[in-house]
């Protein structure tokens, strides 16, 4: 098994190596797609993350998306040329600025967003039956489940 100490079975155990390997590899393939035009991948993620969390500071983003801060005011600089996001002193500490998705970066994420669920849902329709698309909405219920333990 060689999946923890803990006894799990074997249909548990597959379960888990090919959810990994299949999120892992859609994940690449979404991030692959020409839905975020010429943002970088580190740049769309900044876009999403304040789009889901809301206003944050350039160094709580370089924590959250795991960079350098020196990357992380490399990519906001970017992103707020690009009229995506802006800056505002924070209205809790004047000397520390926040970081906002404007109305542009908005609907770039959602466009963007809309663009790759609607390429997952044709590509899904294309290759799979009505039966196998009901089994994937059973099965992301149950990860969905497990992600909120």
């Amino acid at each position: 098994m060689d999946i923890t100490d803990e006894v799990v079975s074997e249909a548990a155990a597959q379960a888990a190596r090919d959810v990994w390997v299949v999120l892992s590899r859609l994940r690449r393939r979404l991030a692959a797609l020409d839905g975020a035009g010429d943002l970088s991948p580190a740049q769309a993620s900044v876009l999403a993350r304040l789009d889901k969390h809301g206003p944050a500071s350039a160094s709580e983003l370089a924590v959250a998306e795991q960079v350098r801060p020196q990357s992380m005011a490399k990519i906001v600089i970017a992103l707020e040329e690009a009229g995506l996001v802006a800056r505002h002193p924070d209205p809790a500490d004047g000397r520390r600025q926040v970081v906002t998705l404007t109305g542009l970066g908005g609907e770039r994420r959602l466009g963007d967003l809309r663009a790759r669920q609607a390429w997952l849902a044709r590509a899904m329709q294309e290759r799979g039956t009505p039966e196998q698309l009901r089994a994937v909405i059973t099965a992301m219920e149950l990860l969905d489940e497990v992600a909120h333990t």
